[in-house]
């Protein structure tokens, strides 16, 4: 059964009139998925640092042994918050009729979402085996099944597709922040980068200097794509005829 406390109504009062005058607060039932919410938005505002109990009960108007009667410690808590965010986006994903279309599915999926909350990349990396990673494992892992790599083989392929998702889902949403935090204009900067790299010498770095007039334009997401495709084609080309 589902724990709940309550915020209660401050008594009501009289007017002039001799009519009980209803308080502006009503009662509101104090639920773990309640705390949860709140959670998410403390730390999508100011990040794990954010999220304190202190700062939850002022968003909650409650005192903070009513929260810890539902989530006993912070760690919890952010595993919670975690699992929200992954079960909604896990959920919003509809299975396709190609295994392969999935998984790009469930790759961009999760891409936003970190790119959305930022915190939410390394609240996985720091509890493995909590239910938010075993969602992830297990939608990547049921769709390799369906693509047919042999059973010895499917460990391998779920972590490699598992850690480039987290990998580059949460170097580029530690990018957005820092961007914001520094008030960096992203076209501006990587026009600045693509400058430097178009003067570079042509004969010592001719690679990265074929890569300027890319990088001033390149899309993100589609970057990501792309990198999963190359990814997802070698796991393809590996599966028994």
């Amino acid at each position: 059964m589902t724990k709940k406390s309550v915020i209660k109504t401050p008594v009501s009062r009289k007017s002039t009139t001799g009519k009980p005058v209803r308080s502006p607060r009503r009662e509101e039932s104090l639920s773990r998925d309640r705390i949860v919410e709140a959670s998410i938005a403390l730390l999508d505002d100011g990040g794990e640092d954010g999220l304190t109990f202190r700062a939850l009960s002022e968003r909650l108007a409650t005192g903070a042994g009513a929260i810890y009667w539902h989530v006993p410690n912070k760690g919890e808590l952010l595993t919670a918050a975690c699992d929200a965010v992954v079960s909604r986006t896990m959920k919003a994903v509809a299975a396709a009729a190609a295994p392969e279309a999935t998984l790009r599915d469930v790759a961009l999926a999760l891409f936003d979402a970190i790119d959305a909350h930022p915190w939410v990349g390394s609240a996985l990396m720091r509890s493995p085996g909590q239910l938010p990673m075993v969602r992830i494992i297990e939608r990547i892992g049921q769709q390799v099944r369906r693509l047919g790599v042999h059973e010895d083989a499917q460990w391998a392929a779920v972590g490699t597709l598992l850690n480039y998702i987290l990998g580059v889902g949460g170097q580029n949403a530690a990018n957005g922040q820092l961007a914001r935090a520094q008030q960096i204009d992203r076209s501006d900067f990587l026009g600045s980068v693509a400058t430097v790299w178009s003067e570079l010498d042509a004969g010592d770095y001719p690679f990265t200097r074929s890569l300027a007039d890319k990088l001033r334009s390149h899309d993100d997401r589609e970057d990501f794509l792309g990198g999963f495709d190359l990814i997802l084609s070698g796991i393809k080309s590996a599966l028994p005829d």
